[in-house]
């Protein structure tokens, strides 16, 4: 049975292995980043902003959970804002809070959302961006160059794996036992081959990337990548994966 590794978070690798699991294949879960709460911030008066951008699951869950707690009475200024989140899980949770968002690229990530707002929507308005520690700052970017201004808020940071887990991982694939390294964030990749210290990999392993942004830092990194999903998800990436492990 030929194995992928996981690179994604524990609390979000669960459904991607069953995925996986379906067409046959193993799974070992190496989390090359691990999400933590951020202290020290509070939640904004968002009625003093234009719209609200959120890239993840992760970026939800904490800043809600905050706003439920501490300032519950935001809630009802945040579904009246314009709301655009990357990713059809992540537009999903907010919806569970009642928030709305803006249509969602079927390329789900931060270049292509940008790309299909229009400079009348971000020239000369406010946005608060939520943000983990690894972000590469794509949206707050395109928002200054279009004339808009932009706050952006940490709310999670990115850890980095364990030297004890790293090296049982580097020996595995050593051992050509990993068929398929996958890829859900530029994080997640650039995170793994420090964790390896090397991007040099064994003949024959395969390297999944779920969209383009992920696909782009990995070649950045001097890293081929050998499968791409039509579809930026999940149950897509695992397909796109097994069609390429059974080839």
């Amino acid at each position: 049975m030929k194995t992928v590794l996981v690179t994604r978070p524990k609390d979000q690798a669960a459904s991607f292995v069953k995925k996986l699991e379906e067409y046959g294949l193993n799974s070992i879960v190496f989390p090359t980043i691990e999400i933590r709460p951020v202290s020290g911030w509070k939640v904004p008066d968002l009625a003093l902003f234009d719209g609200v951008f959120f890239t993840s699951p992760n970026s939800v869950g904490l800043f809600m959970d905050r706003l439920l707690k501490e300032s519950p009475d935001e809630l009802k200024n945040l579904q009246k804002l314009k709301v655009w989140a990357v990713g059809k899980t992540t537009s999903s949770d907010l919806a569970a809070h009642g928030v709305t968002t803006e249509p969602i690229p079927k390329i789900a990530d931060a270049v292509t959302l940008m790309e299909e707002i229009g400079s009348e929507a971000i020239a000369g308005h406010t946005f608060l961006f939520l943000r983990g520690t690894l972000s590469l700052g794509v949206i707050p970017e395109v928002i200054e160059k279009r004339g808009g201004h932009c706050v952006e808020l940490t709310v999670y940071a990115n850890l980095t794996p364990s030297l004890e887990e790293s090296a049982k991982i580097k020996s595995l694939l050593e051992q050509g036992e990993l068929s398929c390294l996958s890829f859900t964030s530029p994080s997640t990749a650039i995170n793994f081959f420090e964790a390896m210290g090397t991007t040099a990999l064994p003949s024959g392993v395969q390297i999944a990337a779920i969209g383009t942004t992920t696909a782009n830092a990995l070649k950045k990194l001097g890293v081929h990548v050998d499968i791409i999903p039509e579809s930026f998800d999940a149950p897509s990436f695992a397909k796109a994966i097994a069609e390429k492990l059974t080839d």
